[in-house]
């Protein structure tokens, strides 16, 4: 793929060279033009490895999108514009990792390899640990559908890297349900086992906590699935720890829109 870097800008195609933009990225990108047809890839028995990988695909960008809905509410502020392909990625770690499928149907068993996800930040420019070094702690309820944040006592001079501009700024507990996902041979698509717990999830925030100030007491934050659901073995539980800065203009808090971070702390 080569990149263009003078100050002609065009669209379209030149010989058999395409031209594009990627999400995310500035400049303009360049490609060959050509490769098999869609029909072939669907028909052809050479492309038999290439149908196994694009089925393989397809489920684990699924799965990667069930994660980023179950947590919609904070994916605006929270996320980069390559989070998408990191979690399809992460999601074709674990997809490799079953063996009790063939090639092409492999399951997507986060229950049993939630070690690929846990520590990932939202937002790779702005990671929790950088904004946020007091210590925090996250406890599961024993019916995995309730996790209590937990911060010592902390200086937010000392501790808080605050963004220009910010006042205040809450913490963040947010939790979401994100089932196994298997190939259904009669939708021809993998789909989640427990679709019915599947992107549940909770956020809960803190009081907005003033930039400057010292936090003397320990800040516990409690988050419960809606209807204290009964999880299954198919399930698993995302812990996210995150933080939003706001500034505060007469009796108004207004958040910002760059600055915000939000990691997986655990997967239970």
């Amino acid at each position: 793929m080569a990149r263009q870097l003078g100050n002609v800008k065009y669209k379209g195609t030149i010989g058999d060279i395409r031209h594009f933009k990627i999400k995310g990225l500035k400049g303009n990108f360049a490609g060959l033009n050509g490769g098999a047809s869609a029909e072939q890839i669907k028909s052809d028995p050479a492309f038999v490895r290439t149908r196994e990988n694009m089925n393989e695909f397809g489920g684990c960008a699924a799965v990667g999108k069930s994660v980023r809905v179950g947590l919609a509410q904070l994916m605006k502020q929270m996320s980069d514009p390559q989070l998408t392909g990191r979690l399809t990625a992460i999601m074709k770690k674990i997809n490799l990792e079953d063996q009790s499928e063939a090639r092409g149907y492999r399951a997507i068993l986060v229950s049993t390899q939630s070690k690929y996800l846990v520590g990932l930040n939202f937002n790779r420019n702005s990671c929790f640990e950088g904004l946020f070094t007091a210590p925090v702690e996250v406890a599961v309820g024993t019916d995995r559908n309730t996790v209590t944040m937990s911060v010592e006592a902390f200086n937010t001079q000392s501790q808080v890297k605050v963004p220009a501009g910010a006042t205040h700024f809450r913490l963040v507990n947010a939790i979401s349900v994100i089932s196994d996902f298997a190939y259904n041979a009669s939708t021809k698509i993998y789909e989640p086992i427990d679709s019915a717990l599947n992107e549940l999830s909770n956020i809960t925030y803190s009081d907005y906590i003033e930039v400057g100030t010292t936090v003397s007491d320990p800040i516990s934050i409690i988050s419960t699935l809606p209807g204290s659901p009964t999880m299954t073995t198919d399930d698993s539980l995302l812990s996210c720890i995150g933080i939003e800065f706001y500034q505060k203009v007469g009796a108004n808090y207004y958040l910002f829109s760059v600055g915000n971070s939000m990691k997986i702390k655990n997967v239970f």
